[in-house]
């Protein structure tokens, strides 16, 4: 009997348990966004800070997560805070990893949305009486997001696909769980192709929306 003859009548089961785990890869997936978009805009807001104490803060922390790989950096969070006494589930401590090293990298895609927006329009607020946080909030950064909605959208793409990587902290995401069946039933191809599909059917419609994104946001809207 040829591998793809024992196949068939094991695809529904494979499906389903590669379908649930990637319930869990979505959930690392948005967890860890939600995560690094809102630390990334306070990071970006302390890079702009006047004190040279928080500028310096965000500077070494965008310049340490971005230059240590993102498995590192889970191990220490999953392994390494156990050893004092803080044991996290593997998906807490990926969502938890994957959003602090996300939020580096937004950070910096914040600092350059704001930083596209003209000077200009900042002086003018605070000529019209408006405070420097109140002209930040109101007229920089709506501008500052827009601009950073595509950048954005193409990282959680990349995060999507990521988060395989949490299988080596036994995340029971859509990678581990496939490996775990290849090892059950030896049948590396169709559960590979199985898998790759339902990568497919996640990351394409994400990957619409971006480039619709980056049309509207190119047509000025």
């Amino acid at each position: 009997m040829t591998a793809w003859a024992r196949a068939l009548p094991l695809i529904p089961s494979i499906l389903a348990a590669l379908l649930k785990a990637a319930v869990t890869t979505l959930e690392i997936t948005a967890g860890a966004l939600a995560i690094a978009l809102i630390l990334g805009l306070v990071v970006a807001f302390m890079r702009r800070s006047r004190s040279a104490l928080a500028v310096l803060a965000a500077e070494t922390y965008v310049q340490v997560f971005r230059c240590i790989p993102v498995l590192t950096q889970l191990f220490i969070i999953y392994f390494g805070l156990g050893e004092f006494g803080l044991r996290l589930s593997p998906l807490t401590a990926a969502i938890i990893g994957f959003g602090l090293n996300g939020t580096a990298y937004l950070a910096e895609i914040y600092r350059s949305g704001i930083d596209a927006v003209h000077k200009g329009q900042a002086e003018a607020a605070l000529a019209i009486g408006m405070t420097r946080p109140q002209a930040m909030w109101w007229i920089v950064l709506p501008q500052a997001i827009r601009t950073s909605l595509p950048p954005i959208g193409n990282y959680g793409i990349g995060l999507l696909k990521d988060s395989s990587i949490a299988m080596a902290i036994a995340a029971p995401e859509i990678t581990f769980q496939a490996t775990a069946i290849i090892n059950q039933t030896y049948l590396s191809t169709q559960v590979y192709l199985i898998m790759t599909a339902i990568y497919l059917a996640m990351s394409l419609p994400l990957s619409h929306a971006v480039r619709l994104l980056e049309a509207r946001t190119g047509r000025g809207r």
